[in-house]
C-alpha cells in the first residue's frame, strides 16, 4: 500500500477535524458509505442466489452451505485483528486495502468455474470485509469534527440502512436477469469508484496509543477452529474419520485459543472483559438470537423459491418489510430501551421473532405473499426493532467507555459466528439431505422442523435476558452515536472506535 496522498494528512489540524458541510465532508461521508454497502449488501444478496448457484454449478446443499459459510470464517475469525491494524498503520490505508481486497475476491466469486473456486474466493472476500469493515466508522470518528460526527454517522447508517433494504431485491433482480454471478461482480465498480476517492479525499489517522504485538496466534486459532467446526458439522452425515477428526481438531483449538488468550499479555480476546455479568449474559444472548437470524435467512429465500415457487426477485424483496420496519423503529427502539432497561426489549424481542418463524410455518407449496409471509415478516421485524438497538447499547454500556470499540467488535464477531454455526448446524439438525433442496416436499418438511429449531433458539435467548439482563447502573455511559448506527446494523457494526486485540 502507498503512502498517504500528500497533503491529505495536513488537512485535518489536530485537535479539530473536518466538517460534514464542507466538501472534504462529504466526500468522507461517500467514501466510507460505498465501503460499507459492499460488504453489507454482500451479507444480503448471497442467499438470494444460492438456488441458482446450485443449479448453475450442480453443487448439493453443503456447497450452498459453503458459499455461505467460507465468508463468514474469515470474516469472524480476523474482524478484530482489521480493527487493530487500522489503528496502527492507519485506518485509510487498511481501509483501501480491504475494500481492493473485497473487490478481487467477489471477482473471482464471479468467474469462478467450479464450487471448490466459488468457496475459496468467498473465504477471500471474508478477510477484505475483516479489513474494511471496522475501518468504515473508525473513518467518520477519526476524521470529522467532533460536532458533526454524529451527523455524519447518521448518514452512514442511512444510507447503509437502505442499501440493506435495496440489497435482496437488487440479489433477485440481479439473478433473475443478468444471472447470479452479477451478485458479486457488482462489487468490483463499486470499488472502482470507493477506492480512488478515499485516496484523494479521506485523511489518513491512526490511533496513537496502540502499542503492543498483533495476536496473530490468537486471530490464526480462532479462524481454524471455526473452520474445522464448520465442515465437522457440514459433513457429519459422513462420518468419515476426517470428519471426526475435523470435530476433534476444532474443539482442541477452540481449547488452545482459550488457552492462549488467558495467558498472554496482548490478547485479541482479553478474558478479563468478560468479568462484567452483563457484558457476558448479552453476548451469550447474542449467540442464541443470531444463531436463529442466520438459519433463518439462509433457508427461508430457499423455501420461497424452492417450495412456494417464488422468483428470486420476489424471493429478496418478500424480505423487505422486517428491513423497512428496523430502518423506521429502530431508532425510537433503542431510545425505549435506555429509559425502561434492556431487560424487557431483550425479553420481548426475541420471543416476536420467534412467534415471526413458527408463522413460517404456514409457507409451503402456493403460499401467498400477502395472506402468508408478510404476517410473518412484519412480526419478525417487530421483534428485531424491539431486540437489536437495545442489545448494541447494552453491550456498549456494560464496559469501561475506553473499550467499548473492543466490547462492540466481540459482539459483532460472536454474531457472525454464530451465524456461521447456525448455517452448518441447522440442516443436519432438521434432517436435510444433500440434495433436499431439489425436492419441494423433501425441503418443505425439513424447513418446517428448522423453523422450530430457530424459534427455540430464540425462546432460549428470551429466557437468558429475563434471567440475567439488567438496567445498567446510573452513570453507565453509551457512545452518544450508537442509538443512529446501530438502528440499521444486523448483526451490530462496529462503533467509532475499532477494536484493538
Amino acid at each position: 500500500m502507498s503512502d498517504p496522498v500528500p497533503g491529505t494528512e495536513e488537512r485535518v489540524p489536530a485537535g479539530s477535524g473536518v466538517k460534514l458541510s464542507s466538501a472534504q465532508g462529504r466526500w468522507i461521508v461517500v467514501a466510507t458509505v460505498l465501503g460499507s454497502t459492499m460488504a453489507l449488501l454482500d451479507s444480503t444478496v448471497v442467499n438470494v442466489a444460492l438456488p441458482r448457484i446450485g443449479e448453475d454449478l450442480g453443487a448439493d446443499l453443503a456447497v450452498l452451505q459453503w458459499t455461505v459459510n467460507a465468508y463468514l470464517v474469515t470474516l469472524a475469525g480476523l474482524i478484530l485483528v482489521g480493527g487493530a491494524l487500522g489503528d496502527r498503520f492507519g485506518r485509510r490505508r487498511v481501509f483501501v486495502l480491504g475494500v481492493a481486497w473485497f473487490a478481487a475476491g467477489s471477482l473471482l466469486c464471479g468467474i469462478a468455474p467450479n464450487a471448490g473456486v466459488l468457496i475459496a474466493a468467498r473465504a477471500l472476500q471474508g478477510i477484505g470485509g475483516a479489513l474494511l469493515t471496522p475501518g468504515s466508522l473508525a473513518l467518520i470518528q477519526g476524521s470529522i469534527a467532533d460536532g458533526d460526527r454524529a451527523r455524519a454517522v447518521g448518514l452512514w447508517s442511512g444510507f447503509g440502512g437502505v442499501g440493506a433494504a435495496v440489497g435482496p431485491f437488487l440479489g433477485g433482480w440481479l439473478v433473475d436477469g443478468p444471472g447470479w454471478r452479477w451478485v458479486f461482480l457488482l462489487n468490483v465498480p463499486v470499488a472502482a469508484v470507493c477506492v480512488p476517492i478515499a485516496l484523494r479525499h479521506v485523511p489518513e489517522s491512526r490511533d496513537p496509543h496502540a502499542h503492543g504485538r498483533f495476536d496473530v496466534l490468537g486471530a490464526a486459532l480462532g479462524a481454524a477452529a471455526l473452520a474445522l467446526l464448520t465442515y465437522a458439522l457440514i459433513e457429519a452425515r459422513s462420518g468419515s474419520p476426517l470428519v471426526i477428526a475435523s470435530a476433534l481438531g476444532g474443539v482442541l483449538l477452540s481449547a488452545l485459543f482459550v488457552y492462549v488468550e488467558r495467558h498472554r499479555s496482548d490478547p485479541m480476546l482479553p478474558p478479563d472483559i468478560f468479568s462484567s455479568r452483563q457484558f457476558t449474559a448479552v453476548n451469550v444472548v447474542t449467540l442464541f438470537v443470531y444463531a436463529a437470524f442466520g438459519g433463518f435467512f439462509f433457508l427461508v429465500v430457499l423455501q420461497l423459491q424452492v417450495v412456494s415457487g417464488f422468483s428470486a426477485m420476489a424471493a429478496g424483496a418478500s424480505l423487505l418489510p422486517a428491513t423497512a420496519l428496523m430502518l423506521l423503529l429502530s431508532a425510537r427502539s433503542g431510545a425505549l430501551g435506555e429509559r425502561i432497561g434492556p431487560r424487557i426489549p431483550l425479553t420481548v424481542g426475541p420471543l416476536l421473532c420467534a412467534a415471526g418463524m413458527l408463522l413460517m410455518l404456514r409457507v409451503g407449496p402456493q403460499a401467498s405473499y400477502v395472506r402468508d409471509v408478510l404476517p410473518a415478516m412484519v412480526v419478525m421485524g417487530m421483534g428485531m426493532v424491539a431486540l437489536v438497538a437495545p442489545l448494541t447499547a447494552t453491550v456498549l454500556s456494560s464496559v469501561d467507555p475506553g473499550r467499548a470499540g473492543l466490547a462492540s467488535g466481540i459482539n459483532n464477531a460472536a454474531a457472525r459466528a454464530a451465524g456461521l454455526l447456525s448455517v452448518a448446524a441447522l440442516p443436519l439438525l432438521a434432517g436435510m439431505g444433500p440434495e433436499a433442496y431439489r425436492s419441494a416436499t423433501e425441503f418443505d418438511a425439513a424447513f418446517g422442523r428448522a423453523m422450530l429449531w430457530c424459534a427455540g433458539l430464540l425462546v432460549a435467548g428470551a429466557a437468558v435476558s429475563w434471567t440475567t439482563v439488567r438496567k445498567p447502573p446510573p452513570g453507565a455511559e453509551c457512545h452518544p452515536e450508537c442509538h443512529t448506527f446501530c438502528a440499521t446494523a444486523s448483526p451490530p457494526l462496529e462503533p467509532p472506535r475499532a477494536a484493538k486485540p
